[in-house]
Formats: structure tokens, sequence, C-alpha cells
């Protein structure tokens, strides 16, 4: 008897949630830097969000240190009782907050955390308020788990963050069920005053609305702290993350700070998504709170490349870009030049040898004219951006 030919067999659909997924645009531009790269090519890299400082010596130590005594096995779902301990005495000693350590989880990294902090808190088909410009990932992530990303437009006129007003006119459209904030942001750089914060916070209590506060750049300001959501709303879920101030993003560490009557609900999400968070990375999480003179070396780099770029950006005819008051991101409106940030970006890459972000990643209406630059290399790197990127303006 004859088989059918592949092609004729009856296949399996694809899920239509995960079809809805975007690409993550700066990953597609990293991959084709890379490219370039082993073909030979130069390419400054300004792409990725990412530190390229190495994880700090004392923090590497630590983790060594374990691996020696070789015990690296599953640790409790919530995480080691030392490292959610260690967490809740960080709220004290940096924001002044009492938090008990009960209410701490561990996570894979911030996105495990936003993955758990939304199938906990949202029934399928939730809607739950974003900003544009914002962080692609909220985005699909709230997709792929069967809820409606409601993105809110925000521009200087409330120094792109989102407000109570905001937020008022999204729940009356239709009914939110939770508000999800980034301070500082990516791709803006923008950090929201504790008065903002705080009003934010307000509104969702007064609509019955979660309030999820990414606050995983903390500890990246230039001008003044950050502050912690916390500080408003004691029952505000916090996700963090050891990723950016502490130089560890593979490592996949973060956590969460969530009201106690949500950690049963998360422990048993964890116990069966992920067991557990790798043991060696949360001994390495435990360790960067003492590596703090390292870390700040670190910041100070990236001080000193923003300087740089708020001078030598406007010289070279892109000076239009939001406030930086935190992260490493400067996020530039190019509308003088393309309107196209997808080709402006590819020719960037392809022409002068730098790896840029295209707006649309962060903004699916209003990114075709703005595109997103990491400072958090070295000044060099910088230099070298610019000198490119200038030269390639000039012969256009």
């Amino acid at each position: 008897m004859t088989q059918p030919a592949p092609s004729s067999l009856l296949m399996p659909t694809l899920a239509a949630r995960a079809e809805r997924v975007s690409p993550f645009i700066v990953m597609d531009v990293m991959n084709q830097a890379a490219a370039i790269e082993r073909n030979g090519g130069s390419v400054v890299h300004m792409e990725v969000g990412q530190p390229s400082a190495p994880t700090p010596a004392s923090i590497r130590a630590a983790a060594g240190r374990a691996l020696e005594h070789g015990r690296i096995g599953y640790t409790q779902a919530l995480g080691t009782d030392s490292l959610r301990e260690r967490i809740a005495r960080h709220y004290r000693d940096a924001y002044g907050v009492g938090v008990a350590a009960q209410r701490i989880v561990v996570t894979t990294g911030s996105s495990g955390g936003f993955i758990l902090a939304f199938l906990a808190c949202f029934q399928p088909g939730a809607r739950v308020a974003i900003t544009a410009p914002g962080y692609p990932a909220y985005r699909n992530i709230l997709i792929a788990l069967g809820l409606e990303p409601v993105a809110i437009e925000v521009g200087p006129e409330t120094r792109f963050a989102l407000t109570p007003e905001l937020i008022a006119r999204a729940h009356a459209e239709a009914p939110l069920a939770g508000v999800l904030t980034m301070s500082p942001a990516n791709p803006t750089g923008v950090v929201m005053a504790p008065d903002a914060i705080a009003a934010v916070a307000a509104e969702c209590r007064r609509l019955g609305l979660w309030y999820i506060s990414d606050e995983i750049y903390h500890g990246l300001t230039y001008e003044a702290p950050a502050t912690t959501a916390l500080a408003a709303d004691p029952d505000a879920i916090i996700v963090n993350s050891f990723s950016k101030y502490y130089c560890m993003t593979g490592w996949r560490v973060g956590w969460l700070v969530v009201p106690e009557r949500l950690v049963r609900t998360i422990e048993r999400l964890q116990q069966n998504l992920s067991i557990s968070v790798p043991y060696l990375s949360q001994v390495a999480g435990e360790a960067a709170f003492e590596a703090t003179a390292e870390c700040e070396a670190i910041k100070a780099g990236y001080a000193a490349n923003r300087a740089y770029l708020l001078k030598a950006l406007p010289e070279i005819g892109l000076g239009d870009f939001l406030p930086v008051d935190g992260a490493f991101y400067i996020y530039l409106d190019i509308g003088r030049y393309s309107n196209d940030s997808m080709a402006f970006c590819r020719d960037v890459l392809n022409q002068a040898g730098v790896a840029i972000t295209p707006g649309l990643d962060f903004d699916e209406a209003r990114g075709a004219r703005t595109v997103r630059m990491s400072f958090a290399g070295s000044l060099q790197e910088c230099e070298q951006a610019v000198e490119r990127i200038g030269a390639w303006l000039k012969s256009r």
C-alpha cells in the first residue's frame, strides 16, 4: 500500500496565541550583526540591553565555591531561605520598606517573574495596561498566556509615563484587570517620580486593579534614585532581577515581591513550571548584594557613556531624544531622516557597522520613526559608534 506523501498528511495546527507573538526584533538585529562578524566585518554593538562588563568577581567566586562543594540540586520552589531573607533585607536597607521574606519569590529572571505573576493574577482574556513605547516582551508574554495587552500611548506631556487619567480612560473604554509600569523604563530611560508612582498606585486601588511594577533597572539612575512602588502600596507586585545592575543576564535569576495571599498560588505554579530556580544562580544572587563597590564602578562607566552621548549625538544630527534618567538606553526620534526605522537600522548596520534597535520593537503604532541605542558598552565603543553613524549620515 502506498504511503501518502508528507505534504498530504493531516498535520496539527499551530496554537493561535503563539502565532500572534511577534519576534523580539532586537534579537534578530543581534543575529544579523553576528552574521556580519562571522564574515569578517566589524560591528559596534548598541542593540542589546545587557551589560558588557563581566559579572563581578566576588559573585563568580561565590558560585565557584558552591560548585566545588558538589551539591547542585533542587531548592524550595520559592527559593532558598537565605536568598529570600537577603532580598527582604535589601528592601529595608535600600528603600526603608519592611518586607517579610515569606513574600519573596525567587524567579528565573524577570521573565519568569512576569509569567508567574500574570498566571496568578489574571483570568484568560483579561486586559492589562502597558505603555507604548514599552518593553515588547510584556505584550508578547500576555498574548502567549491568552491575555490582552492594552498599549496606552505616552508622550512628553506625561514624561512618557502612565498617569491616573490615562488608566481611568482605558478602564472606562473596557474594564482593565491590571496595570504594569516600569521605572527606570526600557526603551526610554525615564524614571517616574515618587508622587507619580503613588498616584498610579492609588488609581489602581480605586479601580480594584492589580498594580505590577517592573524595577529591573533599579540601581541604574543618574540624577535621583528610583522609588519602589512598595513605598506607595504594600500590595503592589514587584518584579526585579539581578540581570542589569549586577551584570548577571545569563544567570537567569530574579525575584517577585507579592502580597501574602498570592504566595501559595505562585508556589504551586513554580513547582510545576520550573520546580526551582538553579541553585548556583541563587548562590550568586545572594553574593551580589555584597558586590556593590564593583557594580558602582561599572555604573560609573555607564554614566560616562551617557554624558558623552548626550553631547555627541546632537552634534551629528541626532539630538531629538527622550530624558535619559536611568537604565542604559537613549530613545531617538529619527523622523528627519526616515519614517522606516527597520530600514534605517538595517542600513546603519550594513553600511556603518553599528547595531541599533528599531523603535517598532517598542511601539507598534509610532515606532517607525524611533530607534533605541544601548550605552552599556565601553566609552570607546560609544565614540566609535558616533563616528561611524556621523560619517554615514553625512554621506546619505
